[in-house]
This record gives C-alpha cells, structure tokens and sequence, in this order.
C-alpha cells in the first residue's frame, strides 16, 4: 500500500504556488498517497502559518512529522538542492554541449569538410557565452573588473565586451567580415588570456568567473582561461583563411 502524506500549499485564484505542485508530485512520485489541503485564500495561509508556527508554505507532514516545505522534502528524499554559494559547472557543461550539437546541425544543413564543425562549434559557444553575460551586463561588468586588466584601466570595456564576443562570434558563423570579427576576437582574447592567468596563476588570487554572466559560482581558472584561449585560436583562424583563401 502506498505511504500517506498530507500538503497544504496555496492554491488561490491569482496565485497557484509552484512550490506547492512541485511538492506534490515529489511526493506522489515516491509513492506516497498525497492528503491535498488547499489554501484558497490570504487569510487561511495566515492563519495556517500562525497555528503551526511556520512562515513559508507548502508545508508537508509525513507520518505525522512535519518534513517542511519543497526544499526540505528534497533533502528528505535524498536530493537536495545546491546552495546558492555551492561551485557548479553546469551551465558551462550545458553551453558546450548546445554549442557542440549546433555545430553538427550546422554541418549535417550546409555540408562541407568535417574539420569545420570545430570552429563552429567554438564561434557558437563564443555567442552562448556572450548571451550569457548580455542577461545582465551589469553584473557580468561587476565581476569582471575584479581581475581583466583592460576593464580595470578602462571601466567601460566590461560593458563593451559581451557585445564584442557576441557579435564575433555571430559574424563568425555566417562567414561574414573575418576583417572584423577576427582582429576583435584576438584583442579580447588575448587581454582576457593574461588577465585570468595573471590573477589567478601568479596572484593566487580566489575569484568567481564572469565568463557565464555575473551571478555565477564557476571559479576563476581553467574555464575562463579556456575561453580566451579559443577566442585568439579563432581569430588567428578567421585571419588566416582571409590571407590564404
């Protein structure tokens, strides 16, 4: 027979909790009969919140025992969620795989050598990770000022350049004015290159990385320096075939 649990979320006209569906199929999904309570006005949460002490809801009783809300219920199922300050790789795993798959539909559209689904895979991830910081470029420019050595002696570059590394990497894609994109793509990278290896290989220094937007838990170091890296592996790629093609 399947376990009982009870939940009591929100469930008002203007406000269906996420939280609280999220709950209760976490519930239903480890097998448990889910005794639904829903809270269907603002004076009943209250009053709900008020009688048994707790200021969030849903709130979800096992057995009898209160297990709390939909982060406690994780935790109790064995799968909690990262805390906010906990290192996670994630979303640059996510970009490069997206960026990878690109490539290829890229290639299996327009045909061509094979070698080429590599610069097209780093010209997408160049645009993923400009798109990244374009979300909010002023937390990406914050962060990035602790340690590139031009935003430092020029505060407005942090601002410039997730544009920068955008739209190279877009022009980049389309084959359009390797002029351009790749002289951009080696200043950036290059001043990029050094600065993450300055701080963080000579300075010793412990930094979060800006290279997927401000508000990331990536350390400073091999991520970011690899970035930069491709950046001038590309530009020194985009002005080559200029000169010999």
């Amino acid at each position: 027979m399947a376990r009982s649990a009870a939940l009591y979320r929100m469930v008002m006209p203007k406000h269906l909790c996420p939280y609280g569906r999220k709950s209760k199929w976490l519930l239903e999904h480890n097998g448990y009969q889910v005794e639904d309570h829903p809270l269907r006005t603002r004076e009943e949460t209250d009053d709900f919140m008020r009688k048994h002490e707790v200021e969030t809801t849903p709130q979800a009783w096992i057995d009898g025992k209160r297990i709390g809300g939909y982060d406690d219920l994780r935790a109790f199922f064995g799968k909690p969620l990262p805390d906010a300050e906990t290192t996670s790789y994630t979303p640059v795993i996510a970009i490069f795989a997206v960026s990878a798959l690109i490539a290829l539909a890229i290639f299996a559209f327009a045909g061509g050598p094979l070698w080429m689904v590599l610069p097209h895979f780093a010209a997408t991830a160049m645009v993923l990770l400009g798109l990244q910081k374009l979300q909010d470029v002023e937390s990406f420019s914050t962060m990035f000022l602790n340690y590139d050595l031009l935003a430092q002696k020029w505060v407005p570059y942090g601002y410039v350049y997730p544009f920068l590394e955008t739209g190279a990497g877009l022009l980049m894609i389309a084959g359009l004015l390797p002029w351009l994109s790749g002289p951009v793509a080696l200043f950036i990278g290059c001043f990029g290159a050094w600065s993450v290896f300055r701080a963080v290989y000579i300075e010793k220094r412990e930094l979060k990385c800006a290279c997927v937007g401000g508000n990331s838990n990536v350390p400073l170091g091999f991520v970011s320096l690899t970035e930069n890296l491709v950046m001038i592996a590309m530009g020194l790629f985009t002005l080559t075939r200029l000169f010999v093609i």
